[in-house]
């Protein structure tokens, strides 16, 4: 782990999922970190996050230095970015709330400190259209769930944003154990979740048409595309369909099948019998177990997933003791 590119202290603002998920990692790292939330609740219940998220990152590997304890709560937002090297803004995903913090965020800062939200869908520049003292430090930097396991963070830099800040933010993003992906330009959902959403809207169409249930189609991921997708992708996978030709050959002769109407691009109506399917579905699913007891199980999962993918993906092998 570089010591240059390190933030020794990390602020994050917003301590709900996300937010504790950027903290653990942040831990897990040799970072202190500085939380701000205004629930008189967050504390204790960020604290236990980490105790139960503390078991899967030691298996994967500590930092010499992390110390689940490196965490205080601040009173202020002026407290709680005081002397940060990174700042990580997770509030919930309202552009007019966003707006007041991250004004008050840049207002605060030095002018060459990062500032990470974690949106998933709002442009940067939307973001930075707030901000008057260094608006192109405020970045989109879009983890996914749970961040303490899963290391890709999307970096997206606003139209006032200059190529040094997303050069610093994503040394210091790579020095938390994250993989970042600088996106090349801004649009709205980034790159991750387009692509997710695309798979969720034809998922939703198939429980609202009766095709599939929710159990059947979560098998069909799991026991299907999600194995390949897990070490290989979109595009690599469909390149080994194509043979010895790779991806030439399985263009030319499964290309033309992309104009039949297999897919319905736009989410269907969101009437309460598709939302009892799906809920319904889902309990089902669960068996009974609750979402605490079914984390668990997802985290031991990745856990295990990501050691497996460290050893088939040679470009994982910097991320080993980060992660």
């Amino acid at each position: 782990m570089s010591e240059s590119t390190l933030p020794r202290r990390v602020a994050v603002i917003g301590t709900g999922v996300i937010g504790n998920g950027w903290i653990a990692r942040a831990l897990a790292a040799g970072c202190h970190v500085t939380a701000f939330d205004p629930d008189p609740a967050a504390p204790a219940r960020t604290r236990a996050f980490v105790e139960r998220a503390w078991p899967s990152l030691e298996r994967l590997g500590l930092a010499e230095d992390a110390d689940a304890s490196a965490l205080t709560f601040a009173e202020t937002l002026a407290a709680a970015i005081d002397g940060a090297e990174l700042i990580q803004e997770n509030v919930p995903e309202r552009l007019a709330l966003k707006h007041d913090v991250l004004s008050q965020l840049d207002a605060l800062a030095a002018d060459d400190v990062v500032i990470g939200s974690s949106t998933s869908g709002i442009k940067p520049s939307d973001l930075q259209s707030a901000c008057t003292r260094a608006p192109g430090r405020v970045i989109v930097a879009h983890p996914f769930n749970p961040v303490y396991l899963l290391p890709l963070v999307e970096l997206v830099g606003g139209e006032q944003t200059p190529p040094v800040i997303l050069e610093r933010a994503k040394a210091q993003y790579a020095a938390l154990g994250m993989r970042p992906l600088v996106v090349r330009r801004e649009i709205e959902g980034h790159v991750a979740d387009r692509l997710m959403e695309a798979l969720w809207r034809e998922a939703l169409h198939l429980v609202n048409d009766g095709v599939a249930t929710t159990e059947e189609i979560d098998a069909a991921v799991v026991y299907g595309c999600g194995l390949r997708w897990s070490l290989m992708g979109t595009f690599l996978t469909f390149h080994l369909a194509g043979g010895d030709g790779g991806m030439r050959h399985m263009l030319h002769q499964f290309g033309p099948a992309l104009k039949l109407p297999w897919t319905k691009l736009e989410a269907p109506e969101l009437t309460d019998e598709l939302i009892d399917r799906v809920a319904d579905g889902c309990e089902h699913q669960a068996a009974g177990r609750s979402v605490s007891a079914l984390e668990t199980r997802r985290d031991a999962f990745l856990t295990e997933l990501l050691e497996l993918t460290q050893k088939y993906w040679p470009e994982a092998e910097g991320l080993k003791g980060r992660i």
